[in-house]
């Protein structure tokens, strides 16, 4: 749902989209009232209320010549930032958010002000920077850490389950496996992965790793990656372009905030200032 706010006032030249995340006005609609005062404030503004992730895909596709504005968490500029690089508009705009919501993190390590007015006078006169984006070989988008973490064991009982039942469970699973398929580690066993950055092996199938993470290494052009090792020993850190994992089922996490898989194999690549993003 579009709410027209159009300045004409003399010297309110911008043009603005601002897309209020659902999640935001539910949980803390006073600072999105806020955030829309200021950016109303100062400059020409379309706000739109989305009700779900597809309203939100179709505004951002009909912004026109209008500068999108996020307000919401993480989950919302990950879907700004996803829905316009599989539309290979990334690099043509600038994205600005304000922050509102619990899991909010990730906007804050990218250099968003984490008070609610700062921010939108940030993606009002803020100055555009330039950010690497991790793009893996299905057109899947990390803005900062990757993580392939060790299979956690559950905690007995966490689940609320008898053991009786969770046996039960565990018994239709495996039989209802489909056939051929190789299993999973056991909760709690260290992956085996087959690691590779830029085309050199840091560990293989032979050698269990506790865990990968890959993140940007800051005006590098280049991703940081570290392989951490089983036994004590030291973790493996390199700075590369391109990071393939391969090896049996691997579940992995982006941006603490999605879990992809299970796969194969996955190769992540650095494009080197792939987005803009308005900052103080």
């Amino acid at each position: 749902m579009d709410h027209p706010i159009d300045r004409t006032d003399e010297g309110l030249s911008r043009q603005v989209l601002v897309l209020v995340d659902p999640l935001a006005r539910r949980t803390d609609g006073e600072s999105v009232r806020i955030a829309k005062d200021v950016l109303c404030a100062g400059a020409a503004v379309r706000v739109c209320l989305p009700e779900g992730p597809e309203e939100f895909a179709k505004a951002l596709a009909r912004r026109g010549a209008r500068r999108p504005v996020v307000i919401g968490d993480d989950r919302a500029l990950l879907r700004a930032v996803t829905l316009l690089h599989r539309e290979r508009e990334l690099s043509g705009a600038v994205l600005s958010m304000v922050p509102v919501g619990g899991a909010v993190s990730l906007a804050h390590a990218l250099g968003i002000p984490a008070q609610t007015v700062a921010a939108a006078r940030a993606a009002l006169d803020g100055t555009e920077r330039r950010l690497d984006l991790l793009v893996d070989d299905s057109d899947g988008v990390v803005l900062g850490e990757l993580r392939i973490p060790p299979v956690v064991a559950p905690v007995a009982g966490a689940d609320g389950a008898a053991p009786w039942l969770r046996t039960c469970r565990s018994l239709v699973r495996t039989l209802g496996a489909r056939p051929g398929r190789p299993a999973a580690p056991p909760s709690g066993a260290p992956a085996r992965l087959r690691v590779e950055a830029d085309g050199v092996t840091l560990a293989d199938l032979d050698e269990p790793v506790e865990g990968v993470s890959v993140g940007p290494a800051t005006g590098t052009g280049l991703a940081r990656v570290e392989v951490r090792r089983t036994a004590g020993a030291p973790p493996l850190r390199v700075a590369a372009r391109t990071v393939s994992v391969s090896g049996p089922d691997f579940r992995y996490r982006a941006d603490d905030l999605s879990v992809g898989g299970p796969v194969r194999r996955r190769t992540w690549t650095v494009q080197v200032s792939a987005w803009g993003l308005a900052l103080p």
